[in-house]
């Protein structure tokens, strides 16, 4: 039987030498890695730890690859987010590493294109940010590993375990339990105990069913009346929070998104014109003029996803590393906003939250 000592002799013999072995039938696959099968192996654990050698090699041998994909624009704080991802990469010791960027500029349906065009270029991982663009990964390709730095992968069929059509997905998902139930709360304290409220969601957005579904059960036990606005580009802000006014409504949740994070300086602007109070996912919307956030750091989630690279990198399968969910959170309020909006910020919402503005 074949040894592992064997089979990783047999690889250094194998990536030395240029030819075809006549024993060993060689197959291409489209992130570059070469998997031999041997005609009569003695076991399929051992193939398995062949072609994991082989390509843990040969990405020795070149730089290593890597295609982000992702749903927002690259505004600034975009751009130090991913300066944030390939510095901790390279902390952990991949020096030798290239970078393919395809921006979706908040419009969703650039993804599928995008993601075709990062397998083409044959990248060794893909990294999102927005299940969107987690999606249009996952639809695009089963064997190139892809790392969420951003969305929401429990509950949208996006990660599904080993032996599955997506077993190649992992990363950090944005929507862990409770999260729902503590933005609604926060935003009912702001504007008043019985107010009806209303979720923002995109159309596009794999996650949007999802945030709906745990934010109505999370508002039974509150007591809160919770109404659902979808819209499917950020054009439509301007005629779907016109509406939550008309509808009597006086706040909003903004679901998890790519979409609503690219344009959330132009989300806030239009929301204040409606007299409408926010609380959004990221710290960076309230930055942005929106009222409130809560949600977790989201540098931490480009940190964490670092991680995982590195260690898909170095030959570990995506399916072996858990989806990772957040347990740090950030309440931000925009205090320049609660005047605009002509809100009195209770003491009670000041003493746990960061202010700004």
């Amino acid at each position: 039987m074949r040894t592992l000592h064997d089979v990783r002799q047999l690889a250094h013999m194998l990536i030395q030498d240029a030819r075809s072995p006549s024993a060993y039938q060689a197959e291409k696959t489209s992130i570059h890695t070469t998997h031999w099968r041997f005609p009569t192996p003695d076991s399929n654990a051992t193939v398995r730890d062949f072609a994991t050698t082989l390509t843990v090699m040969n990405r020795d041998q070149r730089s290593a690859r890597i295609g982000v994909l992702e749903t927002a624009a690259p505004d600034p704080q975009r751009l130090a987010l991913w300066e944030l991802f390939q510095r901790c990469l390279k902390e952990l010791g991949n020096t030798n590493t290239a970078y393919e960027f395809r921006w979706a500029q908040g419009r969703t349906e650039r993804l599928a294109p995008l993601a075709d065009e990062l397998i083409r270029l044959g990248v060794d991982v893909m990294v999102t940010a927005g299940t969107p663009a987690a999606a249009a990964a996952s639809r695009a390709t089963a064997v190139i590993p892809v790392v969420m730095a951003t969305g929401v992968a429990l509950g949208t069929q996006l990660t599904d375990g080993a032996g599955k059509p997506n077993a190649n997905v992992t990363g950090i998902s944005d929507l862990p339990p409770g999260v729902s139930e503590k933005r609604l709360a926060l935003l009912q304290t702001m504007i008043g105990q019985g107010a009806p409220l209303a979720l923002l969601c995109d159309r596009g957005n794999p996650s949007s069913p999802l945030a709906l579904s745990e934010t109505q059960k999370a508002a039974q036990p509150l007591g809160i009346a919770v109404k659902d606005y979808w819209i499917t580009s950020a054009d439509e802000f301007g005629k779907v929070l016109a509406a939550m006014k008309a509808d009597g409504l006086r706040g909003f949740v903004v679901a998890p998104g790519g979409l609503f994070f690219a344009q959330r300086e132009a989300l806030g602007e239009i929301a204040i014109a409606n007299g409408l109070a926010t609380i959004a996912p990221r710290r960076e919307y309230t930055e942005s003029g929106c009222l409130m956030t809560y949600g977790a750091p989201i540098r931490e989630n480009y940190r964490q996803a670092a991680s995982y690279v590195s260690r898909i990198l170095r030959g570990v399968k995506p399916a072996d590393l858990p989806v990772d969910e957040p347990t740090e959170f950030d309440f931000v309020i925009n205090m320049t906003t609660a005047k605009a909006l002509k809100l009195l910020v209770p003491p009670e919402l000041l003493a746990k939250a960061d202010t700004i503005g």
